[in-house]
């Protein structure tokens, strides 16, 4: 594969269409944070091009979300099969939803934002970490949302409990961490992905997920 794109020597600086595409194919979101040379690569015309003649081969097309910043790979064509396996993903986006809302909200909070995280946006945990601690009400909002099966934390110490809540947004890709070596974190362009779910579900169902987020039951915590 890695030779769809080696006819244009202007494209020897971007990543090999062997590794995009296997990535895309492995359900990662390609931005600017996460993998820049892909990103571009799928920024042109002709590249993307490339890659998009191979995925159609095997029923799967370049999707594209943000205004076409953010890449990730989808079906050319829907049968019985691939809607199998469309309505399991939709499914574990929306059970993720609601602690991913809370964990949203209590950053935009503790960090005095105006607005929730979007791709490219770095967190620093320990100021984020000091904010919580100092704040009761933020404090119990972390340790609510942290229970959540998504995150599985039994711990009740605000330490434990937002390192693994970090850990576990590294896992799914809505964080990366460029240097091990420093507690800073940086929005992916899956977040920007999950914004876009999350309004498709409002317009189309009605739903309110942050006032669902606020009220959720103990129930949510299973």
């Amino acid at each position: 594969m890695s030779e769809v794109m080696n006819n244009n020597p202007g494209e020897s600086a971007l990543v090999g269409a062997g590794v995009l595409i296997e990535q895309l194919l492995k359900g990662e979101f390609i931005c600017r944070t996460t993998n820049e040379d892909g990103w571009r690569a799928l920024k042109n015309a002709a590249s993307r091009e490339r890659v998009e003649t191979y995925l159609n081969q095997i029923n799967r097309t370049v999707a594209s979300a943000a205004e076409g910043d953010v890449f990730f790979c989808g079906y050319l064509q829907l049968g019985e099969a691939e809607r199998k396996v469309i309505s399991s993903q939709f499914k574990d986006i929306c059970q993720a939803l609601i602690p991913l809302v809370e964990w949203l909200v209590l950053v935009q909070e503790a960090s005095g934002q105006d607005a929730p995280l979007t791709e490219g946006a770095a967190v620093r945990l320990t100021e984020l970490q000091t904010r919580i601690e100092d704040t009761p009400a933020f404090r119990e909002q972390l340790a609510k949302l942290s229970q959540y099966r998504l995150f599985g934390s039994t711990s009740s110490n605000v330490d434990a409990q937002i390192k693994l809540v970090f850990k576990r947004l590294l896992e799914l890709g809505y964080l990366t961490r460029p240097n091990l070596e420093k507690q800073i974190y940086i929005a992916t362009g899956k977040l920007d992905y999950l914004y876009e779910v999350i309004r498709f579900i409002d317009e189309t169902e009605g739903l309110s997920l942050e006032a669902q987020a606020e009220t959720a039951t103990q129930r949510d915590l299973l």
